[in-house]
């Protein structure tokens, strides 16, 4: 049975978001769905919000990291590892959003849909080319490598481990405390 949310914040079980109709979500969680009375992009952008970072300065991380300024991929959480990619425009409403962490393996099902096989074994046909959707997960990994190696070389420098502090917030600008 599905349950229909208010509201929804991205978490560590998010697997994907698609739209279920003008105003609707259709969240899948590695084990449990829910639809959402709200548009997946509207989702994700609050889902930033929730993490300490606006969508645009996400969005913007990106760019600086890895150069890519269109269907951009992000990360909504680097704490929990929380990195979406988005299967067209975000403003398109037949945008989807998928977690990279949760994707097994992808194979072509014909000329305009890829059928994506997740961890949890559930398999799910989507409407975006084989090229397409290879290119976004080649995207969001070169996203966690830079974001990795961006980490390990703040670790060599200081000499020893960086754990993320529950108050920590980050954006392209630099890091900053949150006064509690």
């Amino acid at each position: 049975m599905t349950e229909t949310l208010p509201g929804y914040e991205i978490n560590p079980y998010t697997m994907l978001l698609r739209p279920a109709g003008e105003e609707l979500t259709e969240v899948i969680e590695a084990k449990a769905r829910y639809l959402v009375s709200r548009k997946p992009f509207d989702i994700v952008k609050k889902s930033c919000d929730y993490f300490g970072s606006s969508y645009n300065g996400r969005r913007e991380g990106t760019k600086q990291l890895i150069g890519v300024t269109h269907k951009a991929p992000i990360i909504v959480d680097p704490y929990t590892s929380i990195y979406l990619f988005p299967t067209a425009s975000p403003s398109s409403p037949d945008c989807m959003w998928i977690s990279h962490d949760y994707i097994a393996a992808f194979e072509k099902n014909d000329a305009c849909s890829t059928m994506i096989t997740f961890q949890n074994h559930e398999r799910l046909e989507i409407p975006i080319s084989f090229y397409s959707f290879e290119k976004q997960v080649s995207r969001t990994a070169r996203l966690r490598v830079k974001f990795t190696q961006n980490v390990k070389k703040m670790e060599t420098f200081h000499k020893h481990p960086i754990q993320f502090p529950r108050n920590w917030a980050s954006e392209h600008h630099g890091s900053y405390w949150i006064d509690e």
